[in-house]
């Protein structure tokens, strides 16, 4: 069980709860265990997705029948395999991680889950990778340092297309979203991506906010127009 991010005195039934409904709904099959031992075993920071959340985001993708997605920040790869497997034959995934090391291991984790031909992985900073995109995109996840949350949003807009879902996550913070004095520059990335969206007409948001082994965050989900 892993440690929560923001916990609480109800983490552990939160975490109950969530592997209740993940050995349900969301069972991880070996190629998805074998990344996060992977990712552990190398020193990767546990701040994937969990089982429930990476099986949102593949369904996500399913319900907009996106075809090509992007996501800004791979880590070791878990949701990126999610998401992967969830695209149709012909579909394919972008990926961008910064940390060099973590790039490796989420390159081992792809290979080995069987999706190498479908997966893209480009190692390095996003704010350098996104301009040489080729638009548009059906479904970008943002799940990277979220200081540069606004620049994400603002790349992701020019790499959509109407109809394109945009996804951001860790967007409650154990609640630090709501403090405006905060001088976490994490907590102030975040405000300014959420104003952004509410202040543009060209997005249709909401915001869900989550419990779970991660213990409390959410999640921010717009629609370009």
């Amino acid at each position: 069980m892993r440690t929560p991010d923001y916990p609480s005195q109800d983490s552990d039934k939160w975490a109950q709860v969530d592997a209740w409904f993940s050995e349900r709904l969301a069972p991880e099959e070996t190629a998805l265990q074998s990344a996060l031992a992977n990712n552990a075993g190398q020193g990767l920071p546990a701040h994937d997705v969990s089982a429930l959340q990476g099986k949102m985001l593949s369904i996500f993708i399913q319900m907009s029948r996106a075809v090509r997605v992007l996501e800004i920040g791979t880590l070791g790869g878990y949701s990126t395999i999610w998401m992967a497997r969830a695209l149709p034959p012909h579909g394919s995934i972008t990926t961008i991680e910064f940390n060099t090391h973590h790039a490796e291991v989420a390159s081992q984790n792809i290979e080995k889950a069987g999706l190498a031909e479908r997966v893209t992985l480009h190692r390095g900073a996003a704010i350098d990778i996104l301009p040489m995109l080729d638009a548009p995109f059906d479904l970008i996840f943002i799940d990277a340092d979220k200081v540069n949350n606004p620049l994400y949003l603002e790349w992701a807009i020019r790499l959509s297309k109407p109809g394109t879902v945009i996804i951001g996550d860790n967007t409650v913070r154990g609640g630090h979203i709501i403090d405006a004095d905060s001088n976490d520059p994490n907590v102030t990335g975040l405000r300014k991506f959420v104003d952004m969206i509410s202040e543009d007409e060209r997005l249709e948001a909401t915001a869900v906010q989550t419990v779970g082994e991660k213990g409390w965050d959410g999640f921010v989900v717009a629609i370009i127009k």
